[in-house]
């Protein structure tokens, strides 16, 4: 990729959206999302949709934090052939090219991007988005234009109508019976409950539409495991919605219990379920147990809508021939499927300069959406700029060498800066023994959005200098301890800005940021504590660790940086670092990073965790709200993050609660599928537990004011 940028969209909406967020008593109403554009090296650009289905603004701060994320990570990264050909493509190349978990990403950012590069490789390749999913059968699709079918609330001859429930059973029975008795029988009628019944309220009002001949109820019952009762006492056909909506790991494992002969369809939000790749895998088992798969829109803009309706076409063409197949000795072919993009009539204005067509085929009676016309969007795609909120295309790194003097010692420090200079939050970014600044810049450009964001480069560490003023002797007094860094630390703050910040500090770092979270109240007002702890309380363990550092420390000057890289790296802590795609590069970064060997090794001696003073009398007396954070498969770290909890509140505090008083000083937030590293194993559930975490902070320092 050569460019790679995001814009703000707000559609405004000529009815409000079917959706439990929306404020009923407003009287106007809009769809906010994202348009991702990138480019290649040849010039083909790509346009994807990010379209966040029933979201806070909140989480939408959210979803633009992983589009900087990617921004950063995606520029100059090899895109691969096999991207296309979907099935697990998409997964493995974010896992082993982004260094990105897959089920980290938000489902509709993922789509979004999905969206974008295959959009990008069409126009490279000079084929339209239906011919690209379809090119290792390119001569089945039709040489006629191909037209896509969808359902919607429309009266047209032909064409399937959805209506979602009202009030009571009864009084959606009335309206079901009344709606079948004007449009006659010629119209497939669908119903969508949106999971409102309780198994006795749709049970009555299934046994009052038995004779409207209903293709089928979308989501009849509240409880999930009701399904397959109501389908077998009612005899009606069911489809699922918000069940596939809620699926999460192993999905087509989770599937298995719903292949019951009443669930006839199961419909398929691509923006919910995470991208085009998972979209296609959910419709393949539907096929496959004779199901069918129905694309669902969720308010996305004429962009989304036409690379729907190519993927829709594309989900028809599989059915038809998964269909055949199983049919062969009968020759029948499952029914024409009809797809739910019939939300593009709430939309009052476009993304598109150009609208996109849906209408009814004056020929068949349906309402149609042609590939052709969805194509000529995609490729001659112009945005109306009159919806657009703000662009982003990046942040400049700002990288600058600050000299200060501390207790007769000169430091020339590196530091990074990240954000406009004028936030209100300032955050300080605190690397562990071996890393550097650089390793905290794309959790930077993520959060920089509503923050000031600031990397610094601790003694012996990266490019940062140490001058000692003094004879030999004072030298080797010299020591840079968690005590004499922190000092450092907050003499480089205060050269920065006057104001209060919030310490961000991972393993060496969060020793560091817990340190002066409790000894610099005056000039911190928060700490992040990734992968940290408060010491050893067992002075005889503090004694053997300090030996273990000390004997670590010689031979790190008697062998070279190196070896002792491999050395270090091949410990148990870092098990879960080593299964990461991006390790070797990790390391190479700390084997180009660091020159002062000398320095380096000093840090790890003076700084060893036997030799810091315990912190954990103090933890019940902190002032500054913490967030603990720790990796799930660290369990050293787990034990030691729960214990601090309980030392500092008198229980274990989850950032997973959202009732988490803003009051309280600690929360622990576990990071899921990722060892010690976390920042570097799975960015981004970190960057989601900060940006809450300065909000509560922010929360918390208006009540104390």
């Amino acid at each position: 990729f050569n460019c790679f940028c995001s814009l703000c969209d707000r559609i405004p909406l000529c009815a409000p959206p079917t959706m439990s967020t929306v404020d009923h008593s407003s009287t106007s109403f809009y769809r906010e999302g994202f348009i991702i554009s990138l480019s290649l090296e040849d010039g083909s650009v790509g346009f994807g949709e990010v379209s966040p289905f029933n979201v806070s603004n909140a989480n939408l701060l959210e979803v633009e934090e992983q589009l900087r994320f990617l921004l950063h990570k995606m520029k100059e990264t090899e895109i691969s052939c096999f991207l296309p050909l979907l099935k697990g493509s998409f997964s493995s190349w974010i896992w082993t090219h982004l260094g990105i978990l897959p089920s980290s990403l938000f489902p509709s950012v993922r789509c979004g991007l999905e969206m974008a590069i295959l959009n990008a490789l069409a126009a490279r390749q000079g084929l339209d988005l239906l011919s690209l999913l379809h090119a290792q059968n390119i001569e089945a699709i039709p040489k006629r234009s191909s037209n896509v079918k969808i359902c919607g609330l429309v009266d047209s001859s032909g064409t399937p109508t959805e209506v979602a429930r009202q009030r009571s059973p009864l009084h959606d029975a009335e309206v079901i019976q009344e709606v079948r008795k004007k449009i006659g029988y010629e119209i497939e009628l669908r119903v969508d409950a949106n999971r409102s019944w309780t198994y006795a309220e749709a049970t009555e009002f299934g046994s009052l539409v038995k004779e409207c001949d209903l293709q089928y109820i979308e989501e009849p019952v509240q409880n999930e495991a009701d399904i397959i009762k109501f389908c077998e006492e009612s005899g009606l056909p069911v489809a699922l919605d918000e069940t596939i909506d809620c699926l999460q790991e192993n999905p087509l494992n989770v599937l298995m219990k719903y292949t019951h002969p009443g669930i006839v369809a199961i419909v398929i939000k691509p923006s919910v379920v995470g991208g085009f790749e998972n979209t296609e895998s959910l419709a393949q088992w539907a096929h496959k147990h004779g199901k069918m798969a129905v694309l669902s829109a969720t308010y996305e803009s004429g962009l989304g809508l036409s690379a729907y309706i190519h993927l829709s076409c594309y989900l028809d063409l599989n059915y038809g021939e998964v269909s055949r197949l199983m049919n062969m000795k009968t020759g029948k072919t499952g029914p024409s499927v009809f797809h739910g993009l019939g939300t593009y009539q709430w939309l009052k204005e476009d993304v598109a300069t150009g609208p996109l067509k849906i209408s009814c085929n004056q020929h068949s009676g349906f309402v149609e959406a042609s590939i052709a016309d969805a194509n000529q969007l995609l490729q001659s795609f112009q945005i109306n700029h009159n919806i657009i909120c703000k662009e982003y295309t990046g942040e400049e790194v700002r990288s600058y060498l600050l000299p200060v003097d501390v207790n007769g010692i000169s430091y020339c420090i590196q530091v990074q800066e990240i954000g406009e200079s004028s936030h209100d939050n300032i955050l300080i970014f605190l690397h562990g023994f071996l890393g550097t600044s650089e390793d905290w810049i794309a959790i930077m450009k993520a959060v920089s959005r509503g923050a000031r964001c600031i990397s610094i480069n601790l003694p012996g560490h990266g490019r940062t200098q140490i001058q000692y003023l003094g004879d030999k002797d004072t030298i080797l007094r010299t020591r840079l301890s968690i005590e004499v860094v922190a000092d450092v630390v907050d003499t480089v703050i205060n050269h920065i800005t006057p104001e209060k910040v919030t310490v961000v500090g991972y393993s060496m770092g969060a020793r560091i940021a817990l340190y002066m979270a409790l000894r610099f109240t005056e000039k911190v007002n928060g700490a992040v504590v990734i992968s940290g702890s408060p010491g050893m309380k067992n002075e005889a363990a503090r004694k053997v660790r300090r030996a273990i550092d000390d004997s670590r420390a010689q031979s790190l000057v008697s062998n070279g940086l190196d070896i002792f890289l491999e050395t270090w790296y091949a410990g148990q802590l870092w098990n879960s670092l080593r299964e990461h795609p991006k390790f070797n590069q990790i390391v190479s970064s700390r084997r180009n990073s660091h020159e002062d060997v000398l320095n380096l090794a000093k840090v790890l001696s003076n700084s060893s965790i036997g030799r810091q003073l315990p912190l954990w009398d103090d933890l019940n007396r902190i002032k500054t709200p913490l967030l603990i954070v720790v990796g799930e498969k660290d369990e050293k770290f787990k034990k030691i993050a729960q214990d601090m909890c309980i030392a500092i509140d008198g229980s274990k505090k989850s950032g997973d609660d959202n009732l988490i008083d803003d009051n309280v000083m600690c929360e622990m937030v576990e990071i899921s599928n990722c060892g010690h590293a976390v920042h570097l194993e799975n960015p981004l559930p970190l960057i989601s537990a900060l940006g809450r975490f300065l909000q509560r902070l922010d929360r918390y320092r208006s009540s104390s004011n």
